[in-house]
């Protein structure tokens, strides 16, 4: 085992080098069945890299969730690839690590929105307004880390990277470039809904039924111009539920009286409507 992961490194190509681009790094070779580490997204054969972390597990006694890329020694915990442009698929270095994540009270609160009726914001945060008033035009330095709890609530893993970076990347280009605000004071209304369509198109693999309420919800923060500590405010006092602070990380306590979460399946302690 030891031997072949000397081979395996005594393989590699340098990311600095000419061939790098178009080769694997491992096996020298073509991509076949390209993949990427899911935190320094340098690219692989997918077998290549799959052999190569159960190479390097086989050296360690105990399972690990994550593996050091054999270029840049990065800590990943999985393999990105069978990307088409619209999807992709993800294998873990540990499977276990999948089911790991536990929602955090501010987590459940975003999560619990989506059960309510769309709208009730509507007469605080003129979404309309935000267009025509150029406002858009406005980089939001709020968004991303608005747009991690977010996704991070939706589909219950904490690894959100690749999708907050995705949906961002397409905010981006189509808000926040001086070409997209130019043509964005002709027809507000028009380059409005293909924003929309274009963030569906961006977050539907990985929201599927929910896409639609996220693509509102994005709409309605953006329009807040608020950070996300008052904006959860406002949202929480109109719902007339109690506070869930806005801090995701988990605390030792929560540990104590929560469960992992199985994605998709997971149930509310309390209904929300018993607060208002």
């Amino acid at each position: 085992m030891e031997e072949d992961a000397t081979i395996e490194e005594k393989k590699l190509v340098s990311p600095d080098s000419e061939d790098s681009s178009c080769c694997c790094p491992i096996c020298l070779g073509p991509f076949l069945q390209l993949s990427y580490l899911d935190k320094c997204f340098h690219k692989f054969c997918f077998n290549c890299i799959l052999r190569w972390t159960k190479v390097v597990a086989g050296k360690h006694r105990s399972v690990s969730s994550s593996v050091k890329c054999p270029l840049c020694k990065t800590e990943n915990f999985s393999i990105i690839y069978g990307v088409d442009g619209s999807c992709f698929l993800r294998h873990y270095v540990n499977e276990d690590f999948v089911d790991s994540f536990i929602l955090s009270r501010a987590h459940r609160y975003r999560l619990q929105c989506y059960y309510t009726e769309q709208g009730f914001l509507d007469d605080i945060f003129n979404i309309s307004q935000y267009w025509k008033s150029g406002k858009c035009y406005q980089p939001n330095c709020w968004l991303e880390r608005w747009l991690r709890r977010e996704i991070q609530a939706l589909v219950q893993e904490e690894d959100v990277d690749i999708i907050v970076h995705h949906i961002l990347g397409v905010v981006k280009a189509a808000l926040w470039t001086r070409r997209e605000q130019k043509s964005l004071t002709n027809a507000p209304e028009k380059k409005q809904e293909e924003i929309k369509m274009s963030i569906s198109e961006a977050a539907r693999p990985f929201l599927a039924a929910r896409t639609d309420r996220f693509v509102y919800e994005i709409q309605i923060f953006l329009a807040s111009g608020m950070n996300i500590e008052a904006y959860d405010a406002v949202y929480i006092q109109r719902l007339g539920w109690s506070s869930p602070g806005i801090n995701t990380e988990v605390s030792q306590s929560e540990l104590i009286d929560r469960t992992t979460v199985i994605p998709y399946l997971y149930i509310f302690d309390g209904d929300p409507d018993e607060n208002e």
